[in-house]
């Protein structure tokens, strides 16, 4: 067989180097280092010998210049080290599943319950490693009799990108921070009704933040002030009651789900501020506001970080901090859904599973233990507010409410895809503490078109909705009352703030 002979320098991370070995490749075989895979010297290659007095006059340029090309051949040498590696990782490794979409989900939830899902599966072996990109991830371990890895693809470029990767078959699971817009559910038509509850899953929910540096005097804004702030028509703290300085304000980009979100509930189609600060990442968005004593940015719940969250209020509204009970319950202005979309049919047989797993009360957790929202249902002490009707009052003075709220459908009175979901959690709830059905009470409520009168049928209507569901599973609730308009929790001049308004509370007495 005939080799050539080289010779490795990579003197700082390759023992073959150190000990100047001699080391054989066979003709034909990358000529590189079998230790560390840096480049050989070819032992035939002639270095001429220089004067004694040349060498003597050698200029500091010329020792620079030799000292670069060494560390220039020692990085060459990691990155085919790891070239190779990561090679090899990808031959050895099964694709299983592909995520993209959302930033907000797939920075840290989406790698978490993929990391969970395999586990749950009976993987072993199963790490989170890092993709191609910052936004990018990929998780794998070894399933229950496979001898290779098998791995979770994770693409986080904003949710906007969910629509299109599904539309393009490169993803088998969308993420949104944001519900799909009749545009992108028109292209996708082939995978099904992408508003129905076989291609529309909700993850959990999150309350998007508004956030200033943590020594910023101000501590609530109401909606039409963020507005104006973000928008640029208020441009100074002391516009606003807070301490003198220029306001810089910092938003997610366009493919944000956040973003998209944050224009539709705040914004009102009005542009940015001139110079406002675009940022693809969530974690940079909200450490550029931390350490900025005039910044102001919104951001999910969990990359609130070192920022302070500001309470928002709205017309005839308190104001409220996006917490686990105002978020959990979506009266908190600001909070949203998060959302996996799948073909309604999909071929891929661990799409299905991994939603299963996702909306689980297993997934559910690894949902709260990232800092969002879960809906694994639960029991919440609450004091009725000051302006809330006696009767509502009354009925409250010694009950705990549900940490949800059901929800309707657009001008309809059918639940919506979360209520339908919901509604087997609280039974699930009420079966696991076997809560007496005599304790149950369900209070609906309306927006304010209309009269009182109309609206008081109304929102009873919408609690007899929820009422028949629960006989239908075995529970008869003992009270049922409307309140009408009553206790709005969103602005009634928008069709956001009536559908919020429009809703039915689950109270338990104790």
């Amino acid at each position: 067989m005939t080799v050539r002979w080289g010779k490795c320098l990579n003197f700082r991370y390759c023992k073959d180097a150190r000990d100047k070995q001699n080391i054989p490749i066979p003709m034909g075989a990358p000529f590189v280092c079998p230790e560390c895979f840096g480049p050989l010297m070819d032992e035939n290659t002639i270095v001429p010998r220089e004067a004694p007095d040349a060498r003597s006059k050698k200029s500091p340029h010329t020792l620079l210049a030799a000292l670069a090309v060494l560390l220039l051949l020692a990085a060459v040498a990691v990155f085919a080290r790891w070239n190779m590696q990561h090679t090899a990782n990808a031959a050895t490794t099964k694709t299983i599943l592909r995520l993209a979409g959302s930033n907000t989900i797939g920075d840290t939830l989406g790698p978490s319950l993929a990391e969970a899902f395999l586990k749950d599966q009976g993987a072993t072996n199963v790490r989170i490693l890092p993709g191609a990109n910052p936004l990018e991830k990929i998780v794998e371990g070894v399933l229950p009799g496979d001898s290779k890895a098998s791995s979770i693809t994770i693409a986080a470029h904003g949710s906007a990108t969910a629509f299109t990767a599904l539309a393009e078959n490169s993803c088998d699971i969308g993420m949104a921070s944001r519900k799909i817009k009749l545009d992108e559910a028109s292209r996708l038509t082939s995978l099904g009704n992408m508003s129905s509850v076989t291609n529309e899953h909700i993850l959990g929910l999150d309350g998007i933040a508004v956030i200033v540096n943590a020594a910023n005097s101000a501590n609530q804004l109401d909606k039409n002030k963020i507005m104006r702030i973000f928008t640029g028509e208020i441009s100074d703290w002391s516009q606003v009651g807070a301490s003198k300085g220029a306001i810089k304000v910092y938003t997610r980009n366009d493919n944000s789900g956040t973003y998209d979100t944050f224009k539709t509930l705040v914004l009102g189609g009005k542009p940015l501020a001139a110079g406002t600060q675009r940022i693809e990442d969530s974690i940079a968005l909200s450490d550029a506001v931390a350490g900025d004593p005039n910044g102001i940015g919104f951001i999910g719940l969990p990359f609130i970080h070192s920022s302070k969250a500001l309470a928002v209020s709205d017309k005839g509204t308190m104001a409220l901090l996006p917490t686990r009970l105002t978020v959990g319950t979506e009266d908190y202005l600001l909070s949203r859904r998060l959302y996996l979309y799948t073909p309604a049919n999909p071929i891929n047989k661990y799409t299905r599973q991994f939603i299963e797993f996702a909306i689980s009360s297993k997934g559910q957790e690894v949902v709260a233990a990232t800092g969002f929202v879960a809906q694994n249902v639960t029991q919440v002490a609450q004091t009725a507010p000051a302006d809330a009707p006696p009767e509502y009052k009354s009925l409250t003075r010694d009950a705990n409410r549900l940490s949800l709220n059901f929800r309707f459908a657009p001008n309809q009175l059918e639940l919506d895809n979360k209520a339908k979901v919901d509604m087997d959690r609280v039974v699930s709830l009420i079966a696991d503490l076997n809560i007496p059905e005599d304790k149950i009470m369900l209070f609906g409520f309306s927006d304010s078109t209309g009269d009182y009168d109309s609206n008081l049928v109304l929102s009873l209507s919408r609690a007899q909705v929820v009422e028949r569901q629960l006989i239908l599973r075995g529970l008869k609730p003992s009270i049922v009352h409307g309140f009408g308009s009553n206790l709005a929790v969103a602005s009634n001049d928008s069709d956001e703030g009536q559908a919020r308004n429009r809703r039915v509370e689950v109270w338990i007495r104790r």
